[in-house]
């Protein structure tokens, strides 16, 4: 921490080149999420994977990286921020290769399973080191806007690169492109970053890792397979088990005297406050973008070209937030920054209940520029909360917690607001005349609007029932959008209440 007396050092050339550095790293983590969903269909053809092998290519590195950031995080903050950086960059290019030239689907959920694992390094190393890189607060908000960026900027431009190597190049490309980012990193970081490490660090306590691994994976699988295929009781039991397991892990924490994640940092009113604004971001954001995009192609007809073309409003919008969100938080304060993002996306929401409710495009499209508008700053700022609230030797820890609560908020998100717009939607269709289709096909369309539109494409002439299958999803659209702001202005009036009684200070995000 800084003398109050004492005005911090402005950041030079080499702080913000090493930011550079850190940034497309993370572009590079983040499009590794993405980048896959255009290489599939040549994937499928050349290692004709099973059904089940299919998604686990497709979601083995989501739930690995969810998985670890904890213990990599903590891992950081005992032995060196930038050595497990430097570490993890180095696996994250080897298995970049091992994926490339993978000759069976097996070798390639392997390898994605270690990508992910390495992946699990470079969010909490690298914003860690950036709180360490940038000692004055207005430098430091605007160089996380540009770490935020990057995260955006890999899941917007992941599919495009994909896209141009895929039309080129063998699918293994757009694992290869990985590489040389990867040695550019282990070469500068050496000269760019700074090292940081407890000054007491204790060793790692493995079965706690091992806790955390049975906690986060279970319960992320639960709510992913809840989001895709329904509110079967079979899908509870893994979250159950992933709860049980964290009551296990808390119990262990209470009992370590150096544990895996300081659970005092859960007592500091700031960064829980932070925290559960940070969650309920991404958790609304998701919700909605999962209803907005079936919208695009489902109610509207739209093609998936036309709905990403479409979507470029509200995406250039998340960029450009992102890189200008700094000048809002070093104008209004961090917690005025975040009350008043938590308010504009209540409105977003609101405005876009009404849009999805009259089957508005360009009211869907304009309230999710809004959204974003409020989302962008109001996550940003957070996440500097979460980790400038933390003790110094603690940032790493702050940061996998801050990353790993996103990944629950997105999962949750999807899962139950999707899950809310299913139940009115199938609630709406019940009764309803599928003419003479076959019994399956007709239960398919009372359940989702996609089986609706399906059972139309099979047959000839008009389908009558098509409209009403539309204004039934826009129903469960909307009132997914009106939970969502009715709760962001509940979620606005706690957290004004927690700052109030616990003022952040100025510098609060300043070690």
């Amino acid at each position: 921490m800084n003398d109050t007396g004492n005005v911090p050092e402005t950041a030079g050339r080499r702080e913000w080149i090493g930011l550079g550095i850190l940034s497309i790293a993370c572009l590079i983590y983040s499009m590794d999420l993405s980048v896959l969903f255009l290489a599939m269909p040549a994937i499928t053809t050349d290692l004709d994977p099973s059904a089940a092998e299919l998604l686990w290519i497709n979601d083995i590195y989501g739930f690995m990286v969810a998985g670890f950031l904890v213990t990599m995080g903590t891992l950081g903050d005992r032995i060196g921020r930038r050595k497990v950086l430097l570490i993890g960059a180095a696996a994250f290019g080897a298995a970049s290769v091992f994926a490339a030239f993978s000759t069976t689907a097996q070798m390639l959920i392997l390898a994605r399973a270690c990508l992910g694992v390495a992946g699990a390094t470079i969010a909490p190393s690298t914003l860690s080191l950036v709180v360490n890189l940038f000692a004055n607060e207005n430098e430091r908000n605007r160089a996380i806007g540009i770490w935020g960026t990057a995260f955006s900027l890999g899941g917007l431009i992941g599919p495009l690169i994909g896209g141009v190597l895929l039309q080129y190049f063998h699918w293994g490309s757009v694992f290869l492109i990985n590489v040389p980012v990867m040695l550019v990193l282990i070469i500068a970081a050496p000269f760019l970053l700074p090292e940081y490490r407890g000054e007491e660090a204790g060793r790692i306590d493995l079965p706690s890792v091992g806790l955390s691994l049975a906690t986060v994976l279970p319960i992320i699988y639960g709510f992913k397979k809840i989001a895709t295929d329904g509110m079967a009781p079979l899908y509870f039991v893994p979250v159950a088990l992933g709860l049980a397991f964290g009551a296990l892990f808390v119990r262990r924490q209470r009992r370590l005297p150096d544990p895996l994640i300081d659970l005092s940092l859960f007592r500091i009113p700031a960064f829980m406050a932070s925290l559960l604004v940070n969650l309920a971001g991404v958790f609304f954001v998701f919700g909605i973008f999962l209803f907005q995009n079936q919208y695009l192609q489902l109610v509207v007809g739209l093609t998936p070209l036309q709905a990403a073309l479409w979507s470029g409003l509200p995406g250039l919008v998340f960029t450009v937030m992102s890189l200008q969100a700094y000048r809002i938080t070093n104008r209004l304060g961090a917690v005025r920054t975040v009350l008043l993002g938590l308010l504009v996306n209540a409105v977003g929401a609101a405005i876009m209940a009404i849009a999805a409710y009259h089957e508005s495009l360009f009211g869907v499209l304009g309230s999710s520029a809004l959204i974003a508008l409020g989302f962008v700053p109001v996550i940003l700022t957070t996440t500097g909360l979460i980790v400038g609230s933390a003790p110094p030797e603690r940032a790493g820890a702050a940061s996998a917690i801050s990353e790993t609560s996103a990944e629950f908020g997105g999962a949750l998100g999807v899962a139950l607001l999707g899950s809310l717009g299913s139940v009115i939607y199938r609630f709406a269709m019940t009764g309803v005349d599928f003419g003479g289709l076959s019994a399956e096909r007709a239960e398919a369309g009372r359940a989702t609007l996609a089986g609706a539109v399906d059972a139309a494409r099979g047959i000839d002439g008009p389908a009558p029932w098509l409209d009403l299958a539309r204004s039934s999803f826009s129903l469960g659209f909307a009132a997914s959008c009106l939970v969502a702001a009715v709760t962001l202005v509940l979620l606005a009036v706690l957290a004004r209440s927690v700052y109030n009684l616990n003022p952040v200070p100025e510098n609060a995000s300043t070690h």
